[in-house]
């Protein structure tokens, strides 16, 4: 690849346990040991019902990624034990126990790589006072980004040299899908501008369970990748899926891998993209 080029397998929605489809991670597994990626980002829901048995599945799967290239994940809101403190009032730390003790302790994990500083973003706090909507159907389902998280991504990129790429990963969509005709957080609207003013180039999410990606150019050329899932839940009777993206000091380009009838994944046309304007001339 050309220098200064920095590939990554962004993946979501595994659902380790029952919607679990082996055939299709093992073909995704393959595929990512063999395509030269610089660092897999997995944008939540590795378990389904966060048991232990699926969190051990995918520590496993964790393992073996990392034994080749660095990956970055967030949890998603089926790993979130939120019955165990609803509206919080046992605190916070039992929702993530299982997650903490077979994924990761850090909830927000960042990583700088060559190009790039990735800024994992928690969107799943289980049901709080503050995740509440009028709209039954949110509860425990919609994310938030609070305003201290939007100052730490703030932080995060006013740290960044303007040339690399700011790349945050969070679980839940904020732009609206297609099918489910629903945003995945709460005040969409306020985390792109803010992310938009941070100088973020690249989100990466999932949780919608249909594959997309959004260029927009009204908020400096940022582009969102909503990853679909690898389980059976797809959206629509969508196939599983997951993105290759190219970052490059003056593109981003995204090739979304489809699950065909051939029990393959093949890729779609490259969608290409400018980066944003702050990169010198």
């Amino acid at each position: 690849m050309p220098s200064g080029t920095l590939r990554l397998l962004h993946v979501s929605d595994l659902h380790f346990g029952r919607p679990c489809i082996p055939e299709v991670i093992d073909a995704m597994e393959a595929h990512g040991a063999s395509a030269g990626y610089d660092a897999v980002i997995v944008s939540g829901d590795v378990a389904q019902r966060s048991l232990s048995g699926e969190f051990q599945r995918a520590a496993a799967f964790i393992r073996d990624v990392r034994r080749h290239r660095p990956l970055l994940i967030v949890p998603g809101n089926h790993d979130v034990s939120w019955w165990m403190s609803p509206l919080h009032l046992l605190g916070t730390d039992g929702l993530y126990t299982r997650y903490r003790r077979y994924i990761s302790e850090d909830l927000e994990p960042a990583m700088s790589v060559p190009g790039a500083r990735v800024i994992g973003v928690n969107t799943s706090h289980g049901v709080g006072w503050y995740t509440l909507t009028t709209r039954p159907r949110d509860v425990s389902i919609i994310g938030v980004v609070t305003d201290a998280q939007l100052d730490r991504v703030a932080a995060e990129c006013a740290a960044t040299p303007t040339d690399t790429a700011r790349i945050v990963v969070m679980h839940h969509n904020p732009v609206r899908g297609q099918l489910s005709n629903r945003f995945g957080i709460k005040h969409p609207g306020k985390v792109i501008e803010r992310y938009a003013r941070a100088g973020v180039d690249l989100v990466l999410c999932g949780h919608d369970h249909q594959e997309a990606v959004h260029h927009l150019p009204e908020h400096g050329g940022m582009v969102v990748c909503t990853a679909g899932t690898l389980s059976n839940r797809s959206r629509g009777g969508r196939p599983c899926s997951f993105h290759d993206i190219t970052v490059t000091d003056r593109h981003i380009a995204v090739t979304t891998h489809y699950w065909t009838d051939r029990a393959a994944f093949e890729p779609s046309p490259v969608q290409c993209f400018a980066r944003s304007s702050r990169v010198p001339a």
